[in-house]
């Protein structure tokens, strides 16, 4: 069955029956997409709503579209999961956004860790979130989502711990807990979790925790959790989670 083109528009583009389309969106529908007048797509509104609707008009890189269904979905996690990502190298923090937004994530936090060994400065930080904006929204779209996961600005351990207060279960990726025989899986956490839950998963970088990380961690309620019995690489190891939280709460309760 042909999928229609997704867009997520601002509130003030909604005008009772219509939907006014600019910028990157319309040149993305005219010249991409190729669309004409009578042709459909769907329209998401920042409350997570979503509408069916017909271009009506093209003109002056502007599209207007009538409203002529509002849909009901429900493709979003039943809990609220953030993904904490300690800042890797290259472009892995793209990859984990992009794939992490397919997967359901809420939101995500570019953590200042011990072994990060990529530093921004202020400028920067700025160019990259943008960036990570456009992945999100982009990845929102083509995974038909009701909603565009936030960026935050990125954090050090002590700005994370402050963020953590706004959660009700706090983990984090510790490969010592693949090693041995007592551990904690992740999927024992998982079968704990509460509709509407609040979830923050901190994840290392490619040199994971430093001690005294893990120790503060441990001491402000943080769950020390085995993904799995082998060794993940950093942007593997958020994908492994939201994966594994989709199974569980969507697919096994179907």
């Amino acid at each position: 069955m042909f999928q229609l083109q997704r867009y997520f528009l601002p509130a003030e583009d909604w005008k009772d029956q219509y939907v006014i389309i600019r910028g990157d969106d319309a040149h993305h529908i005219t010249r991409v997409m190729r669309n004409r007048i009578d042709d459909q797509l769907i329209c998401n509104h920042p409350d997570s709503e979503s509408a069916i609707c017909r271009i009506t008009e093209i003109e002056n890189g502007i599209v207007i579209a009538k409203i002529e269904k509002w849909l009901d979905e429900d493709v979003e996690l039943p809990v609220d999961v953030t993904i904490a990502q300690g800042l890797p190298k290259g472009d892995k923090l793209d990859l984990v956004i992009q794939k992490g937004t397919e997967l359901g994530a809420r939101s995500f936090i570019p953590f200042k860790a011990d072994r990060s060994v990529v530093k921004w400065d202020k400028k920067k930080e700025e160019k990259k979130l943008d960036r990570y904006r456009k992945i999100v929204k982009e990845a929102s779209e083509q995974s038909h989502r009701t909603e565009i996961p936030l960026i935050h600005p990125s954090m050090n351990l002590v700005e994370l711990i402050k963020e953590s207060a706004n959660y009700q279960v706090k983990i984090f990726a510790y490969e010592e807990e693949a090693k041995g025989t007592d551990y904690l899986s992740f999927s024992k956490v998982v079968k704990q979790f509460h509709e509407s839950d609040r979830v923050l998963v901190c994840i290392g970088p490619e040199g994971g925790f430093s001690l005294d990380e893990v120790e503060t961690l441990k001491e402000n309620d943080f769950i020390p959790v085995r993904l799995g019995p082998r060794i993940l690489r950093t942007e593997t190891a958020p994908l492994y989670v939201l994966a594994s939280i989709s199974y569980h709460l969507e697919e096994l309760r179907c």
